[in-house]
């Protein structure tokens, strides 16, 4: 059925905006190790996983115990700050995704309530034009040209023409 709940009733001011931004330059800015990885790097990577995560905690801890053990070129020191940096990224990751699939949640929801609303209206223009209420046409006209699923032969995307 096209008539669904009105979940999300909401805006979000430009004061609000403008707190969230620098809120989020303020994240980066206390992150400003942070790196971005090519496809590839990410598919090459061997990573580091719940289960592996027990791998690594264990080996550190035994690296810690059996210096001896240790090849030369392995380097202590940088194995206790890449745990402390993945502990520490977990803990500010975690609430993040969290509140960024509630945003991606939210924001699909006003979406689809938005293009619900939108159908709504649409066939009401379509019958009035059909009806012969003045004007509707050159509306009808206007609104089918960017109906979306429209001009798939002609390979046109109707939302990125004017």
């Amino acid at each position: 059925s096209l008539f669904m709940e009105n979940k999300i009733s909401a805006t979000l001011t430009a004061e609000a905006q403008t707190a969230i931004a620098n809120a989020l330059a303020t994240i980066e800015k206390n992150l400003p190790f942070l790196i971005n990885l090519t496809a590839q790097e990410r598919q090459i990577l061997p990573k580091m996983g719940d289960k592996s995560m027990a791998f690594v905690y264990k080996a550190f801890e035994y690296a810690k115990q059996n210096p001896s053990i240790a090849p030369a070129f392995f380097n202590m020191a940088e194995l206790e700050k890449d745990v402390a940096l993945v502990a520490s990224l977990n803990r500010v990751l975690k609430p993040l995704n969290q509140l960024s699939e509630k945003i991606e949640d939210t924001s699909l929801q006003a979406g689809s309530e938005a293009y619900t609303a939108s159908l709504v209206f649409y066939n009401a223009v379509k019958g009035a034009a059909k009806a012969g209420v003045p004007g509707m046409k050159s509306v009808y006209d206007d609104m089918q040209v960017r109906f979306p699923g429209r001009n798939k032969l002609s390979g046109a995307n109707p939302t990125d023409s004017n």
